[in-house]
């Protein structure tokens, strides 16, 4: 796999080997000790879709051009984040934060987006967007959905991730599929993953999209960091807004256009998640989860958490169980 072709591996992966003066095996980069910790991966499964695994931390930033980035002009980026594939080499880590997906269109920078440094638990897809218009078809496409199969808007959109999707690329990389049939396989599951998204953001009720530039993408992300920095009490619109540095009425209108969520909406959706998530993982008390995040009665957090997640506390606890 010395060199790249449609059915092999990313320019900018063999490129990132030859900088570390070693070498990508079978479509996997190790990190050398010498250079920091970690894995790559990277799939070209044809002229329209490939992939990179990523999961690592450079001692030193290194600094790469992309052999593919005047090419990649009709491209959309789904970055998937923290859903880290089943790796026997992959490194040990925690984190807070939710399993999510950013979708890009070209127009945006994705060096900001996808960071050389370090990336954790990450997958990125890129999809030619006349490839995708391809794959489906609609009479009256969704503003969201025609956006992006336009792909001429600078624009971004932040997807939450739940267990569906999780399962998908948990099949991705732990089913044991041979050689002859890796990328045929891979690829198909990746067209699986890009539909799925494409159906929740269909559901989206976006009736006008506007562009984004990076102070706008900068100052969102600055609120929603704010917004989400304590479970147990939610900040106002006003003081989310002066964090932001824009006016109450454009934060809540492009928050809810990059999350798919009112602020507020946003916010308990996070929290029923998290909630979920100490249920499951850390084994916590109802009533314990609960006080943590900010609720006095049991059965108002009961009566939440069944409206995001489908199921009160104590059935969800024990499904896990089961």
């Amino acid at each position: 796999m010395g060199k790249d072709s449609f059915y092999g591996v990313p320019k900018v992966l063999i490129q990132l080997a030859e900088a570390m003066n070693t070498e990508v095996v079978d479509w996997r980069l190790a990190i050398p000790p010498a250079y920091g910790e970690g894995y790559c991966k990277g799939y070209v499964f044809n002229e329209h879709i490939r992939m990179l695994v990523l999961d690592y931390k450079l001692n030193e930033e290194l600094v790469l051009t992309n052999p593919d980035k005047d090419t990649l002009g009709r491209m959309i980026l789904f970055k998937f984040r923290n859903m880290l594939p089943v790796d026997g080499n992959a490194m040990s880590k925690t984190t807070s934060e939710l399993p999510s997906v950013l979708i890009a269109t070209s127009r945006i920078d994705s060096d900001q987006l996808i960071p050389v440094h370090s990336n954790r638990a990450s997958i990125n897809i890129e999809v030619d967007a006349s490839y995708l218009q391809s794959l489906f078809r609609f009479s009256e496409p969704s503003p969201i959905l025609q956006s992006l199969i336009d792909n001429t808007q600078p624009l971004l959109f932040d997807q939450l991730l739940h267990a569906s999707i999780q399962k998908v690329v948990d099949e991705m990389f732990v089913s044991s599929i041979r050689e002859p049939f890796t990328l045929f396989y891979l690829r198909i599951k990746t067209e699986e993953l890009i539909c799925r998204l494409l159906v929740e953001l269909e559901k989206r009720d976006e009736e006008h999209i506007y562009d984004l530039n990076s102070k706008d993408i900068d100052s969102l992300y600055q609120a929603k960091e704010s917004l989400l920095a304590d479970l147990s009490d939610a900040p106002s619109i006003d003081s989310l807004a002066l964090t932001a540095g824009m006016s109450a009425s454009k934060l809540k209108r492009l928050f809810k256009q990059v999350f798919g969520k009112s602020i507020f909406s946003y916010y308990q959706d996070f929290r029923m998640q998290e909630a979920a998530r100490l249920l499951r993982n850390e084994k916590i008390a109802v009533s314990e989860v609960g006080y943590r995040l900010g609720f006095t009665n049991l059965s108002h957090f009961t009566r939440v958490f069944k409206e995001h997640i489908g199921l009160n506390p104590k059935r969800y606890t024990k499904s896990k169980l089961e």
